[in-house]
Order: structure tokens, then C-alpha cells, then sequence
């Protein structure tokens, strides 16, 4: 698929992941509904994308994914803006838009689009370190929500695709223990995490593929983390240039 003159829908857009594949997309010329709870960090990155040459048209608004009330709202005048129906849904809030994206972002009618859900690697194995159940628990979750969407889409041409980020340097890690410098050092020590570019560049990457070919889950990890339950701590060292 070419994004050019695409509509897409991103959550999470203000920071990280969502606003780097934000930044991908207004590149290859796609029109796009930015979704995140950060009004003035969308408006600046709204401004951002519209100065890039052959950027579609880009609106914005100030959600919280799990206000179905809002999520409603932003789907319909999504649409009204825009001038059509929603091709590429990113899920990469946390929470996935699966009915209301499919209805009010007109998806379902085309019977035509491609939604990315934004998981992790952790989805499928628990991680090496403690205080992760939940999240383990949630991003389990994401793939079977995933798993049945694609089920109940095959008679359509939407296609799901689960991308399953490892370590990524964005303020989710830093956040996680509690903005400690040192414990984030810690936490990342003897290797080289990812950016957020990079897992934009494996969404893009699945995008391009023809109508023929369905990429259903890519795992986009450090190459320190390619095993889950052991992590390459002597990584930078043996590769240090």
C-alpha cells in the first residue's frame, strides 16, 4: 500500500512510537488524524508534519482512548476533515479501537484498510524482571484481541498486524522506574535500546507490502534482546567501534 493520499488514524501520537511514524508517514504523503491526550505536544508536532513537502492534511484531537464518547467524536469528524474513510489505524495507546474505528471511521464499509496494533514482545514472554505482571497481562491481552479481530475481518480485505517492539528508548522506560536515572542506566546497561524510529520503519515496512502479502506479527527487538529471557549485557562492549 502507498500512503499517499491515505488517511490514517495514530494514537499515542504526541511522543515516541506515535509520533515518529507520524513523522514517517507525513513523509510518504498520508493525511492524518493525530489521537493523544497532550493538546499543546499535538499542535506542535500538528505544525511539525505540515511544513514537511507532499504532507497531507493533518487534524488532531485531545482524547483519552478510553472515552468512547471522545473516541466516537474524533472518528466522525475524522472523516468529515479529512474527506473519507480511515485506511491505516495505529493502535499504539495501550488500549486497541477495534468497533468504533471500524464504524464510524468507515473501514468496515470499504471492507478495505490495515490496522497495526502496537503490542510488545512481552505479549508472548514474560519478562526477565519483576512488577511486569500487569503489563505482561495487558499486552497478552492485545494479542488475542488481535488474533479474533483478524478472525472476524477474513471475509473483508482488513487486514491486522501485531508489532511487537522490545526495548525502546522513550519515556514508557523511563517512566516505569520512576524517572530514576540511575535505575534506567541500569535497566538498559551493556546494550543499545531501540528508538522510536525504528519501530516506525517496521510498520512502514509492513505497509508497503502488495494486497497479496499479509505480514501478521513482526517482533522488532534490540539485537541484545533478540531472547526475550536473557539479555546481552556484553553487547556494547563487543561492538564498541
Amino acid at each position: 500500500m502507498s500512503l499517499k493520499g491515505k488517511i490514517a488514524v495514530i494514537t499515542g501520537a504526541s511522543m515516541g512510537i506515535g509520533a515518529a511514524t507520524a513523522r514517517r508517514f507525513a513523509q510518504e504523503g498520508a493525511s492524518m488524524a493525530l489521537l493523544a491526550r497532550s493538546k499543546d505536544k499535538l499542535i506542535q508536532l500538528a505544525e511539525e508534519l505540515q511544513s514537511v513537502s507532499g504532507c497531507g492534511h493533518v487534524v488532531y484531537f485531545s482524547v483519552d482512548v478510553r472515552d468512547s464518547n471522545a473516541l466516537a467524536t474524533a472518528m466522525t469528524e475524522t472523516v468529515e476533515q479529512l474527506g473519507g474513510p480511515v485506511d491505516v489505524l495505529i493502535n499504539n495507546a495501550g488500549l486497541a479501537l477495534g468497533a468504533r474505528l471500524l464504524n464510524q471511521g468507515g473501514m468496515m464499509a470499504q471492507k478495505q484498510g490495515v490496522i497495526v496494533n502496537v503490542t510488545s514482545v512481552t505479549g508472548l514472554e514474560a519478562p526477565p524482571f519483576p512488577g511486569e505482571a500487569v503489563y505482561h497481562m495487558a499486552k497478552a491481552a492485545q494479542e488475542g484481541f488481535s488474533n479474533s479481530l483478524r478472525n472476524e475481518l477474513c471475509g473483508t480485505n482488513i487486514k491486522v498486524v501485531v508489532v511487537r517492539p522490545g526495548v525502546v528508548a522513550t519515556n514508557f522506560h523511563e517512566q516505569r522506574v520512576g524517572f530514576d536515572k540511575n535505575m534506567y542506566s541500569q535497566f538498559i546497561e551493556g546494550y543499545e535500546p531501540l528508538v522510536s524510529e525504528d519501530i516506525a520503519d517496521a510498520i512502514s515496512w509492513v505497509l508497503e507490502k502488495p494486497e497479496r502479502v499479509m505480514i501478521k506479527a513482526v517482533d522488532v527487538v534490540p539485537t541484545a534482546q533478540r531472547s526475550l529471557s536473557v539479555f546481552d549485557r556484553e553487547w556494547s562492549t563487543r561492538n564498541a567501534k
